[in-house]
């Protein structure tokens, strides 16, 4: 495995455009399952997780072009079912979180899926709940055999009105892509209605589908629709253009991220103004100018700012990491609660030896005293341990004084591309090693 070495306290000045979405591309791939017609995806990151699933589905039978190395056609008209069986895809499938929402449009086109035990971030628990019980209301069986679950639907999917335990987002993803293809009517009630579910329910549209309520919680599908071939572009990934904002004030940078889909960052650049962070909106366009300091807000009674993640419209879990590592330079005192996964703030530990005031008030919260720039982190060798703490520990590392080391990189090119290449030419001086 990889490491970046990492020279701290070098300024970045410059324009830098977000990737596409990443956690939207895992739904689209999945979705053109649900077709023998060509999908073509645009603005696709070539980042380790996408390319793992995209070769997932290549195993499977889908052909798959490369038009540019943005731009990806997927054909699914023949599906290898004895792949299915093999160690290739349970070991493949199993590394890979995204691999959970095959099951939706495979069940639904074929009556017959396979899921291994889902990978991703061990950021805490993780179940599956929604989708099992969300796809057997619809009619699914599962016969776990150990390594796999086969799931299968002998009479067939049919729609009904359910009301979903937690608003997961690829749960919904997942009973969505099934529903879509289900005979009748279903209501999905306590959907997600993130912006990239939003982008999923749109494409489906647009491939033959009829769902009403897109972009909200109440979500109406009229099944039983055969589907074609459609071209989908994704959005600029949120969480990128999320990092890129704490990366500049963490390092007192002028910069400008361009294409950032201001409209679909909900509460995001909010969040980052109440610790001080100051923006400018030009066009579709943020611009961050350099700050030597930034000051947290307290809540109007005066008491300390509190920053909590929660489903959508809130405030994503994939950018408390960043919110987090940033509070530890701003003047003043924040309360991060990561309510959603236990345990995702373990890597504070490592912040805590750069020099940060953390106080892990327990697995899902942590208390973070500002040093205001008055007292610069200190680099360090550390291991990221997920892909958004590894760039919370990356952002760390170039704002602290001296070189720092952080093995373990793969798990950082699992969602950000070419994320060391693109810093340096802004001035970062960052070393893949």
């Amino acid at each position: 495995m990889g490491s970046f070495r990492i020279e701290g306290g070098h300024k970045l000045q410059g324009e830098i455009i977000p990737q596409g979405a990443k956690n939207e591309a895992m739904q689209i791939i999945c979705a053109s399952l649900l077709t023998g017609e060509e999908v073509v995806i645009e603005n696709l990151p070539n980042i380790l997780d996408i390319n793992n699933l995209i070769d997932l589905l290549k195993g499977m039978g889908v052909k798959v072009t490369r038009n540019t190395p943005d731009v990806v056609s997927l054909q699914a008209n023949e599906i290898d079912f004895d792949y299915f069986q093999t160690s290739d895809f349970i070991q493949k499938a199993s590394r890979l979180r995204g691999s959970v929402m095959m099951i939706g449009p495979l069940l639904a086109r074929f009556g017959m899926a396979y899921m291994p035990k889902p990978g991703g971030d061990k950021i805490g628990r993780r179940r599956l709940d929604t989708h099992v019980i969300g796809l057997q209301k619809l009619g699914a069986l599962f016969n776990n055999d150990g390594l796999t679950q086969k799931a299968t639907a002998p009479n067939g999917l049919h729609g009904c009105y359910m009301l979903l335990d937690e608003a997961s987002v690829t749960g919904t993803a997942n009973i969505v892509m099934a529903a879509v293809m289900a005979e009748g009517e279903t209501t999905i009630f306590n959907a997600a209605c993130e912006p990239y579910l939003v982008q999923l329910c749109k494409m489906l549209v647009s491939m033959g589908a009829r769902i009403e309520g897109i972009g909200s919680n109440l979500l109406t599908i009229h099944g039983g629709t055969q589907l074609h071939g459609t071209r989908h572009r994704l959005l600029s990934d949120m969480i990128e253009v999320g990092s890129f904002i704490g990366m500049a004030a963490m390092t007192g940078s002028e910069l400008t991220i361009k294409h950032a889909g201001i409209d679909q960052l909900g509460i995001i650049p909010e969040m980052f103004r109440r610790i001080g962070i100051q923006m400018e909106y030009r066009n579709d366009d943020i611009f961050i100018p350099a700050q030597d300091h930034y000051e947290v807000e307290t809540f109007m009674d005066g008491s300390i700012l509190t920053i909590a993640d929660a489903p959508w419209p809130g405030f994503t879990p994939d950018l408390i990491s960043i919110i987090l590592v940033v509070a530890t330079q701003a003047k003043g005192t924040v309360l991060i609660h990561q309510k959603m996964f236990e345990s995702r703030l373990f890597f504070v530990d490592k912040l805590i030896d750069m020099g940060a005031q953390i106080i892990l008030c327990d697995p899902h919260r942590a208390n973070v005293i500002g040093l205001d720039h008055h007292h610069p982190l200190r680099g360090i060798r550390m291991s990221s341990p997920d892909i958004r703490a590894g760039v919370a520990l990356l952002i760390a590392a170039m704002s602290a004084k001296g070189a720092s080391i952080i093995d373990n990189v793969d798990q950082i090119d699992r969602g950000y591309q070419y994320i060391d290449l693109r810093l340096n030419s802004l001035g970062a001086h960052i070393e893949r090693i």
